[in-house]
């Protein structure tokens, strides 16, 4: 059975709008952990990969927002493609995750939470660290949104 996540300051990107949805994102899956052993699986999978999903797409949405009013794509060309690009792919992994369950294929939820905290551990850590980088440092050279 997976450990929830444990929020610590390493996980800060040091920008408090994206901070506060990182740890929305953390508290659902931690949710989806705590529930795993009792809960009805199809109904929690439903429930929790629809909020998951939900709430990534308006998280993304502000990240996405923060990169075109910093001019992020054309400072970062290339880790912008990257960061966009890890988006993509997990809406489109979350997306499939939800037509199955749709169609009424079981799920071994165990092997989704494994997938998602992989994920969301390793682009907070590694590719939102760096945006947050990006950020704070055009924050204090510029008078740019806040």
């Amino acid at each position: 059975m997976p450990k929830p996540i444990r929020w610590n300051d390493s996980m800060l990107t040091g920008i408090d709008e994206i901070d506060r949805q990182h740890r929305v994102l953390v508290n659902t899956l931690n949710e989806l952990i705590t529930h795993l052993p009792d809960a009805a699986s199809e109904e929690l999978a439903e429930r929790i990969t629809r909020d998951l999903l939900s709430y990534t797409l308006y998280h993304f949405d502000a990240e996405q927002g923060l990169m075109q009013a910093y001019g992020y794509v054309d400072a970062c060309g290339d880790d912008a493609a990257r960061h966009l690009a890890q988006h993509r792919a997990f809406s489109e992994r979350v997306e499939s995750l939800r037509d199955q369950i749709n169609r009424g294929e079981a799920l071994d939820l165990s092997k989704v939470v494994k997938f998602l905290q992989n994920w969301l551990v390793g682009h907070i850590m590694n590719t939102d660290l760096r945006f947050g980088e990006f950020v704070r440092r055009a924050r204090t050279t510029s008078a740019g949104p806040t």
